[in-house]
């Protein structure tokens, strides 16, 4: 049964003055001019902006100095010696828990004349797609090398083969006698945005998640006879290029690398824009991962693939970088091969091109350090 209740007049005098105070509130403009709101609220995002700023770039050669304590009496040495740096770094990128939930499916997959695989690994609710093909006369009794080849953001794993700004660079590496591993990762903008707002909120990143999707290819792929599992490389374009250098200082197994149109003087490039680059922010969010500035400048971060041989490319027309920033960065970075005694290890091919793969000096460098006469620990 409902109950009838009456409000009595002092009530009803109260509801009409929280009215009037609620309306006073939502239209602000007794209390405050818009104008004089919009430019206190633009002074306290420029002085956050500022502070920020500051910390990133300013303070991080200052701060970079305390978190390294390199030691560079020999290459394990200095791997001992990076090891926390390591275990932040795993932090960054937050790699998940995935486990194989079934057995590697394989179909024929042709890309023109070129006759390869796509293979499937369930994991989970996940799935590690990628195409895989081998080199003519590969055999158990000829066993052969194997390239990661990482795609860009606006690429797909058939886009290596293809002419073009990727030269077809894969193709290129199957007649040089290596076999090939493209990772299908995620592709545009717009869905790296997406993904990487619910990665965030899950407390891991898209790049940790597409590592943890190769290790487990890896983990087969490297089992096949044909394959020699101690001679892995891997060779990234434009995003393909971030995960080659995201990913080599947390698997071990990929023994050289080559970063094309990817490498750059990092705290320009994510914190100071300017007209002689492009910059990732405002619409590439999914590109800012947190912690990364802490201690990991393009630099710092070469010292967690060192002394494994590195390869970077970079035009001079392409607006990623402004090319003189890159080539500072770069001798930065070949302080750790020098430290060792080992410059040959790193090596920077600065052409007049623009964001694209140098496919000979590439195939090279991949030579020299998989199949050549020095091993690579």
């Amino acid at each position: 049964m409902l109950k009838k209740y009456y409000c009595p007049q002092g009530c009803i005098l109260i509801f009409l003055l929280l009215v009037g105070t609620l309306k006073a509130v939502g239209q602000n403009n007794t209390l405050i001019s818009p104008e004089v709101e919009t430019a206190r609220t633009d002074a306290y995002e420029k002085q956050l902006e500022n502070y920020l700023r500051h910390y990133l770039v300013e303070e991080y050669e200052a701060r970079s100095e305390k978190a390294w304590n390199r030691d560079y009496s020999s290459s394990d040495a200095l791997e001992r010696s990076v090891k926390p740096n390591r275990r932040r770094w795993e932090e960054v990128l937050s790699p998940p828990v995935l486990s194989k939930s079934g057995p590697l499916e394989r179909n024929p997959y042709t890309l023109g004349e070129t006759h390869a695989e796509w293979v499937n690994l369930p994991l989970g609710k996940l799935m590690a797609e990628a195409v895989l093909a081998f080199p003519e006369g590969a055999s158990e009794e000829k066993q052969v090398g194997i390239v990661i080849v990482q795609h860009g953001i606006g690429s797909t794993p058939e886009t290596p083969f293809s002419p073009g700004a990727y030269h077809e660079y894969a193709k290129a590496l199957l007649e040089a006698g290596f076999a090939v591993l493209v990772p299908m990762n995620l592709k545009s903008v717009e869905r790296r945005n997406n993904v990487e707002r619910y990665a965030r909120l899950a407390g891991t990143s898209l790049p940790g998640i597409e590592l943890v999707r190769l290790q487990h290819l890896l983990d087969i792929v490297l089992a096949d006879p044909r394959i020699d599992a101690d001679k892995v490389g891997m060779w990234g374009v434009s995003l393909g290029g971030m995960a080659t250098m995201f990913w080599m200082p947390l698997e071990r197994r990929i023994k050289a690398g080559v970063v094309s149109a990817w490498f750059n003087e990092r705290r320009n490039k994510m914190a100071v824009p300017d007209e002689r680059y492009s910059s990732f922010s405002p619409r590439e969010d999914h590109a800012f991962f947190n912690g990364w500035l802490t201690e990991f400048s393009d630099y710092d971060l070469v010292s967690l693939i060192a002394p494994r041989p590195l390869m970077i490319q970079h035009g001079k027309k392409d607006n990623i970088a402004y090319w003189p920033q890159v080539v500072d960065e770069y001798e930065k970075s070949t302080i750790h091969y020098q430290q060792l005694n080992i410059p040959e290890r790193m090596e920077l091919i600065l052409h007049e091109g623009g964001h694209e793969a140098i496919v000979d000096e590439g195939v090279r460098f991949m030579n020299t350090w998989l199949n050549g006469t020095e091993k690579v620990k």
